[in-house]
């Protein structure tokens, strides 16, 4: 049994449409990332699966209940944690977790074990009588998933947690994350950086409300076998522009001090290599995709 389904989920405030036809299905103990930009639609599609939004159109299955006839089960079994998580300020992390137990209905003598439990993995016992509002941005995420982990939910799902954080707490808020999962716990996770798409099992990257592809990671990046060149400029900006400018350049994208254009017909070089100069190129280097290039370049083609 799949834990969750989404299929064919459209949303739209007005005229616009924030949400089109998206579908995708997450396996037990995956951790499943939708990757996009800001207003890609990734917080609309959380919000719809915890049951905080209505969808217009489509249908979302958890652990096999549609979720629309079944809300209270749904807010009972799923954690969430949207990217503003309300952790009690004046509390100390042991007093949050404790109000966290209570809310969520965890009977008394289980909540101490809990507790106990969460501090090991998330390195917060020696804080548990520090107020939130102390706590670094790190430590904070840290308390709001190990509130959010009281009641003990099999899928958990998280609106860009590490938003805002630092490097150091980026990645042990992801060491935890994989704790989670080898321990049997599901997880959807947004982000708008593409380096975390690593991370996970499965991602499907979202752009203006669309699903542009679902595949792993490593998958995405050795489907693409599209010629990949950087072209190096001490002007790239200049560059980009007098290329946006030329026939048969099939994707170009400024990346840091370059630029990387996708030749697949073979055409936009040719455009260019007996003019160098006239492009601020100093030379043509061939390399291989990372997936911020499949992601522009599926991009590319959407909008064509």
């Amino acid at each position: 049994m799949k834990p969750l389904i989404v299929d064919r989920l459209k949303k739209s405030y007005g005229m616009k449409h924030v949400v089109k036809d998206i579908s995708f299905e997450v396996n037990k103990q995956e951790i499943f990332g939708l990757i996009g930009p800001d207003g890609a639609g990734k917080t609309t599609i959380m919000r719809i699966i915890v049951t905080l939004l209505k969808m217009d159109t489509g249908s979302v299955l958890f652990q096999s209940k549609n979720i629309t006839d079944n809300i209270r089960y749904v807010r009972s079994n799923i954690g969430y944690m949207p990217q503003r998580f309300s952790l009690y300020q004046d509390l100390t992390v042991e007093q949050n977790l404790n109000f966290f137990g209570d809310l969520f209905g965890v009977p008394k003598d289980l909540q101490d074990n809990r507790k106990e439990r969460l501090y090991g993995f998330s390195r917060l016992e020696p804080f548990r009588g520090r107020r939130a509002g102390a706590l670094s941005g790190g430590m904070k995420q840290k308390l709001a998933l190990s509130c959010m982990l009281m009641h003990e939910p099999e899928v958990i799902i998280l609106d860009e947690p590490t938003f805002g954080v630092d490097p150091l707490s980026r990645n042990e808020l992801w060491q935890i994350l994989h704790e989670l999962s080898e321990k049997g716990i599901t997880i959807l996770i947004s982000t708008p950086y593409m380096e975390e798409a690593a991370e996970c099992s499965k991602i499907g990257l979202i752009y203006d409300g669309e699903m542009l592809g679902i595949n792993t990671p490593q998958e995405f990046v050795d489907n693409f076998t599209l010629p990949l060149y950087l072209l190096k400029t001490q002007a790239p900006h200049q560059t980009f522009k007098r290329l946006q400018q030329t026939e048969y350049m099939d994707s170009i994208q400024l990346f840091g001090e370059g630029v990387h254009l996708v030749d697949e017909y073979n055409l936009g070089l040719s455009r260019i290599q007996d003019q160098l100069s006239e492009y601020h190129i100093d030379d043509i280097v061939p390399i291989q995709p990372k997936l911020e290039d499949v992601f522009l370049n599926l991009l590319s083609k959407q909008r064509v």
